[in-house]
């Protein structure tokens, strides 16, 4: 059997993530989408770029046109995100050409359902007990039956923490003593809020210094969090080492990385706990796949990254369901009405948990109207 590949599309729909649906067609009538950790113009000018690699070529040899797309050097470097959504879509195309799911395609599942997170800002107050209640009610009570929350210091911006700690483009930020005491007390009132069965992860975005960030951690173990994302700038340095060797929470990294090589130094010198790819980012299937395989010799477990769309979710949910040393994934199902809505088969979900679909390839349909109402302004449907 061979399938090839007429036309590469792409495009982008208005929603937080700022992320695009790629659409790969083929001469057998065969449509496979993925999604690309990338704007839509961004994507449609690198898939000009590999029009040579793509065009005419047999969209089944998913691991040769990979290695070929990321083997680009000039004049332009390989773009991971654009690869990484089309190596989904060539997925989609795969399972749905063999009539198989993606997950059964990859050698057979290990888990039928996927574990779920879901990111929050928090209570209005976090240090009004009756903000915290209704806030910790509204979680619990929510349809998806959330286990593990995740949330950063939103609500604790302006009143208790200095606005411009969180200014972008600073190579690393200092919190106060005051400030950090108000972060553990903040965290501690979420705890008690929230009680002990439900896990929750502090989330930072790559602002602090080594100090701060082992400051935060010490002063956080009273309320037990989960682990803490992203507390250092995001290139590896001796200061993740620093930092994961003294830090009593463990450390988790990895939504900004590309590919086996941008994890590598991180599991060689032991400077994380936990991996936390996002397979638009970082490789597609292919390279998630790569990356949790480099993990599993290190004894690393798996966490993705995920704010983005239904194909986004059930791409994360087959890859999931095949790595042995995944445990969750983030998603914005029950958050993001676009995300139900651009499926024609319901997204089933149930105690935070995602079940993996058996249809072929991502076990999707996609609702045209849904996708049109949702069309990032000034976007092309589909160019």
């Amino acid at each position: 059997m061979k399938v090839k590949i007429t036309a590469v599309k792409a495009m982008q729909l208005k929603t937080a993530s700022n992320q695009c649906l790629i659409k790969i067609e083929t001469d057998a009538g065969i449509v496979g989408y993925g999604e690309a950790g990338a704007s839509g113009a961004m994507a449609r000018a690198y898939i000009h770029h590999m029009r040579h690699i793509l065009i005419g070529a047999d969209a089944l040899e998913i691991d040769r046109l990979f290695n070929a797309m990321c083997a680009l050097t000039h004049p332009y470097m390989a773009h991971i995100p654009t690869i990484s959504g089309i190596d989904i879509a060539l997925w989609d195309i795969a399972g749905k050409a063999f009539g198989r799911s993606i997950s059964h395609l990859l050698n057979g599942r290990v888990r039928e359902w996927i574990p779920l997170y879901t990111n929050t800002s928090g209570p209005e107050d976090w240090f009004d007990t009756a903000s915290c209640k209704a806030w910790a009610d509204s979680i619990k009570s929510h349809r998806v039956g959330w286990k593990t929350i995740k949330l950063g210091f939103e609500g604790l911006r302006g009143k208790y923490l200095a606005q411009d700690r969180f200014a972008s483009g600073l190579p690393a930020s200092m919190l106060t003593n005051s400030e950090i005491r108000f972060i553990g007390e903040g965290y501690g009132r979420i705890r008690d809020a929230i009680g002990e069965g439900m896990d929750f992860i502090v989330h930072c975005h790559n602002e602090w210094d080594v100090a701060t960030a082992l400051e935060l951690a010490r002063v956080l173990v009273p309320s037990r969090p989960l682990w803490i994302e992203d507390p250092l700038p995001v290139a590896y340095s001796e200061s993740w080492v620093a930092l994961k060797r003294n830090s009593p929470v463990r450390i988790k990294t990895g939504e900004k990385l590309e590919l086996p090589k941008g994890f590598l130094p991180f599991m060689m010198n032991g400077a994380i706990d936990v991996i936390h790819p996002d397979i638009v980012f970082a490789g597609g299937i292919t390279g998630m796949r790569r990356i949790a395989e480099l993990a599993e010799l290190f004894y690393i477990p798996v966490v993705c990254h995920n704010i983005g769309s239904a194909i986004h979710n059930l791409a994360t949910a087959h890859f999931g369901a095949t790595a042995r040393n995944f445990v969750m994934t983030e998603t914005r199902i029950g958050t993001d009405d676009y995300i139900d809505a651009m499926c024609a088969e319901p997204l089933v979900v149930q105690d935070s948990r995602l079940k993996v679909p058996d249809a072929p390839g991502l076990g999707m349909t996609l609702v045209e109207d849904a996708l049109r109402a949702n069309l990032l302004e000034g976007e092309p449907y589909w160019d």
